[in-house]
């Protein structure tokens, strides 16, 4: 039994037998200590079993609610976060009239909203470009299921830089610290102004064929030109099957280097079949989305002294890339496929996207 509803009942008792508040008081001042009753609430009580009272329990009164939980508030909370969507808990709080941990609650448990970091698109797309998106990744779709041979047969590429030092991430200079050791602390860098292009193709198998761009060059049409031949005579020596029918697909991006006249006519002369990229889209790009990322982090943190480090590190880490990635990487840029028809040609990176099982 809780301490001062014990003590009500000594007072109940002190009242019964006649035995005067002060000394009743004394006693329970005697029986309980530190414990006992004010001298305030104990006249209170005494006075009230004077008066008639039985009950030794709190009476039910109202007054604020034990919880600000409420639907009236939850539906104000409500309202308040779809007008503004930046709203703080803090602001929210405030104005409601509710606690800061309250108003936490509501969002995160009630109503199952979470605070995210707006995510950096290459572009605002407008309602023409989502269309396209969604067109090429339905036309895509289609071609995949009808033809089981598709994805085995598309070899995809493209150029990027690689750095004589570029930074860790945020991540990868993170570290385990107890809770009273202090944060690490990491200075403010840049990329370095060294640096040497890649052009890497790959299929599902792996890569077809790399190159660094040559110095004093730039990349221009006729060295995009002479990048696709190259890339012929490795399809001829490492995908013969795919060589002999002619049946292999080229995907790269919308570079002005890559379609210029002269590179869409050596394509169109040797038969070589493409599929569309559609533009503003590295979310739709092999490159963009698996290997370009899984390529640069090993070398993140690591600085090279000349452009012969550089490519002896690049080369190493994407010869150490397994078959069963670039495999992946395949039905993955299906789901994006899928995804990409799903938010209606927005970009949908980051997003919960229920897709319909095939």
């Amino acid at each position: 039994m809780d301490t001062s509803v014990e003590q009500r009942v000594c007072l109940k008792f002190c009242v019964a037998n006649d035995i005067s508040c002060s000394e009743s008081l004394r006693m329970l001042q005697k029986a309980f200590g530190d414990s006992a009753l004010s001298k305030t609430r104990a006249y209170e009580w005494y006075k009230q079993f004077k008066n008639g009272r039985t009950a030794i329990d709190d009476l039910s009164r109202a007054g604020r609610p034990s919880t600000a939980n409420t639907e009236e508030n939850v539906a104000k909370a409500k309202e308040i976060v779809l007008k503004n969507r930046r709203t703080s808990l803090r602001e929210l709080a405030s104005e409601l009239s509710i606690a800061y941990g309250t108003a936490q609650q509501i969002l995160v448990d009630t109503l199952g909203m979470r605070r995210v970091a707006a995510r950096l698109v290459p572009k605002d797309l407008n309602f023409v470009q989502k269309h396209h998106r969604k067109t090429v990744a339905a036309d895509l779709i289609s071609e995949a299921r009808n033809d089981p041979t598709f994805m085995k047969r598309i070899i995809t590429g493209d150029e990027t830089w690689v750095y004589q030092y570029d930074m860790e991430t945020s991540q990868q200079s993170s570290e385990w610290r107890l809770e009273n050791e202090p944060k690490p602390k990491k200075p403010r860098q840049s990329r370095s102004k060294v640096k040497i292009l890649l052009t890497v193709f790959f299929d599902f198998r792996g890569v077809v064929h790399f190159e660094y761009l040559p110095p004093g060059r730039t990349v221009n049409k006729e060295y995009y030109l002479s990048v696709l031949m190259r890339l012929r005579d490795a399809v001829r020596r490492k995908r013969p099957e795919l060589w002999s029918n002619n049946s292999w697909i080229l995907h790269d991006d919308n570079a002005p280097s890559h379609r210029a006249r002269t590179v869409l006519d050596y394509l169109t002369k040797h038969q070589i079949n493409t599929i569309e990229q559609p533009p503003y889209s590295p979310d739709l790009a092999p490159c963009d989305f698996f290997l370009f990322p899984k390529l640069k982090l090993p070398l993140r943190g690591k600085r090279f002294d000349t452009l012969e480090a550089i490519k002896e590190n690049a080369t190493k880490e994407l010869k150490a890339i397994p078959s069963s990635a670039y495999n992946k990487c395949m039905d993955d840029w299906i789901k994006r496929w899928h995804m990409c028809v799903a938010s209606d040609g927005c970009y949908f990176e980051g997003d919960k996207i229920n897709l319909p099982e095939n």
